[in-house]
């Protein structure tokens, strides 16, 4: 009888593990759609740094672990791409080489740009490749977004004046705006 409980105890272990896993991905059809029509969301849910002295922080916090992936799930970071518009609101640590100290908020990642190009290739495995460049914003250079089949992505940020950063996620379709009324 043990036997028999420990056995569908370890069944319900393993199916609550296999819901939470799915439910951010997607199948490859929508992804794929979502890719060609250059009309989708980048949802960050981690942040990967660069900088030692940002990990050396981290580590050296109570209760902290060893990793230097920072967690940003419940937060609303993302980049909207649409076709003739691109708005990024991304978190940064690390290094800036030329801050802002009147207006911190331009330390981070948040702009709206109009002028950017995108280029799109499909790499091994069915994974894609989304390179935008942004030509109206002196700080960022290249935002490369890699998107796998099941949904989830992982984005590089390239700039002028600051270390790089990527970040973990996963993509969905844009939201449409509303309208006043």
């Amino acid at each position: 009888m043990k036997k028999y409980i420990s056995i569908i105890f370890i069944f319900g272990v393993l199916m609550i593990f296999q819901n939470c896993s799915s439910q951010t991905a997607s199948d490859s059809q929508t992804v794929t759609t979502l890719v060609n029509s250059e009309d989708f969301s980048f949802h960050a849910q981690r942040a990967t740094p660069t900088n030692y002295d940002v990990i050396n922080v981290m580590n050296s916090m109570p209760n902290s672990t060893s990793t230097r992936i920072l967690d940003l799930s419940g937060s609303n970071y993302s980049v909207d791409l649409r076709k003739d518009k691109l708005e990024v609101t991304l978190p940064y640590f690390g290094r800036v080489f030329n801050p802002t100290y009147g207006n911190t908020s331009q330390n981070s990642y948040r702009f709206t740009s109009k002028d950017f190009t995108v280029n799109q290739s499909q790499g091994k495995k069915g994974k894609w490749i989304v390179k935008i460049k942004v030509n109206d914003q002196s700080t960022v250079d290249e935002i490369i977004i890699e998107v796998f089949k099941n949904g989830k992505a992982y984005t590089s940020i390239r700039s002028n004046d600051r270390q790089p950063i990527s970040y973990d996620g996963y993509i969905s379709k844009n939201e449409e705006p509303k309208e006043k009324l």
